[in-house]
């Protein structure tokens, strides 16, 4: 017994529509590219969904920053940032993409993890290169490690998923420190591994991203690519319709709403400790309609009076 609206929480079995994969293989074989944008919690994930997005991102970085209010440093454990994800993957009907980081150890734990990851209703994650504690993709200072045990990682993760249609992506740091060339020999080696789609993490240029597509899918042309569009990073900000015609599926914006509403948050706790009261910041809120509106407040509303209704009137004789 449900509301007739349909409030992926509540009706949890008809929560993806449309597959990761096949968002992604059509954006590859169209050479367009789907707009991502970072979610840090369910909240902003249902927003997300309701601006028209149809793929949705969750971050290392945002969880870190707004659950643990850590460093981007690996200081959330695996649990903590699946759980997350997984709170996340259940509040729409998007598809989700979740950063598990370096896969939370060694090849077992990379296992374990996407078996974790896939219960919860995650759609795909990427696994990353660097050495543990890895550090954000756009500082200085980066190690990688060997190209075999990434593989080797990448190889537990994909034997670990239950359903072909869970992505396992491959993200490559190795352009900060072992250039253009060893990216690109790493990223071949992760798609022979079974990657279903390559990350170069902070590509410094425009030329980077045309070089990178256009080497890597001369040996790998059905393998979609990630290009990572931060803001205040390495890479140029360069439009998604480019970027799709340059040969990358996905277009990730995984920090610009945390980014947004740091400002903003920022902004108005300074006009209310000045002001001594949140008048002059009425306009700037969403209003209590809108936020029930979002959170589709009525259909919980319906469900409750629906099971109130058809509960017994009378406890039975036998368990009195």
């Amino acid at each position: 017994m449900t509301p007739s609206v349909t409030e992926p929480l509540l009706s949890p079995l008809t929560n993806k529509p449309q597959t990761l994969q096949t968002l992604l293989r059509n954006a590859h074989d169209t050479r367009t590219s789907v707009m991502v944008p970072g979610v840090f919690n369910a909240l902003v994930a249902k927003l997300a969904e309701a601006a028209g997005f149809s793929l949705l991102y969750v971050s290392g970085a945002g969880l870190s920053n707004t659950v643990g209010g850590y460093p981007d440093i690996g200081l959330l454990s695996g649990t903590e940032m699946i759980q997350q994800a997984g709170y996340i993957a259940r509040a729409t009907h998007c598809p989700v993409i979740a950063d598990a980081d370096t896969g939370f150890g060694e090849a077992i734990q990379t296992f374990r993890a996407v078996q974790q990851y896939e219960r919860e209703g995650v759609s795909g994650i990427h696994l990353e290169d660097q050495v543990f504690p890895k550090r954000c993709g756009h500082l200085e200072g980066k190690q990688v490690v060997p190209t075999e045990v990434m593989v080797q990682k990448l190889q537990a993760a994909c034997a670990a998923r239950t359903s072909p249609d869970f992505l396992i992506m491959a993200r490559t740091d190795a352009k900060s420190v072992e250039g253009m060339t060893g990216a690109l020999l790493r990223a071949r080696a992760y798609a022979d591994a079974g990657a279903g789609a390559i990350f170069p993490e902070a590509l410094t240029s425009e030329d980077d991203f045309v070089t990178f597509a256009r080497d890597f899918h001369a040996t790998h042309p059905q393998i979609p690519l990630l290009a990572n569009m931060t803001e205040f990073g390495k890479s140029p900000l360069i439009p998604a319709k480019t970027l799709g015609e340059m040969g990358y599926a996905l277009t990730l914006y995984p920090m610009t709403m945390c980014r947004i509403m740091l400002q903003s948050m920022q902004q108005a706790l300074h006009t209310l400790a000045t002001d001594g009261d949140q008048t002059g910041l009425i306009s700037d809120m969403m209003t209590r309609q809108a936020l029930y509106e979002t959170l589709h407040y009525s259909a919980y509303a319906e469900l409750d009076a629906q099971l109130a209704a058809a509960a017994p009137t009378e406890i039975p004789h036998q368990l009195a």
